[in-house]
């Protein structure tokens, strides 16, 4: 299953002026970096899959249309996977994407 375009490219508005910006096909899906650091996904199983500081995983799996990312049998902390109801206007779609921008700025480049 290929990755929504139409996601993909308003993932691109959000994050389009960010400086160190990066796209690479992931995972089946479509990845933005910064900096060499993974912020959201846009994912082929629909939605996408954000970077989050670790601590707040817990936090936010409390929120609608939130679940845990898992790979390979296992729960991945700091990696949230909302679905597609979850992106679904721009204001939610804005929150998330800030989200995984603004935890992705805080790391060091790769």
């Amino acid at each position: 299953m290929a990755y929504d375009e139409d996601l993909a490219h308003r993932v691109r508005e959000l994050v389009a002026t960010q400086p160190g910006l990066d796209e690479r096909r992931m995972f089946g899906g479509l990845a933005f970096l910064l900096n060499g650091n993974m912020a959201v996904v846009v994912s082929a199983k629909g939605g996408l899959m954000v970077r989050v500081p670790p601590p707040e995983t817990e936090k936010l799996l409390s929120r609608a249309h939130v679940e845990p990312m898992i790979m390979a049998g296992r729960e991945t902390r700091g990696w949230l996977r909302v679905s597609v109801e979850g992106v679904k206007t721009k204001r939610q779609l804005q929150g998330w994407v800030s989200r995984g921008v603004d935890f992705a700025k805080s790391l060091p480049p790769k």
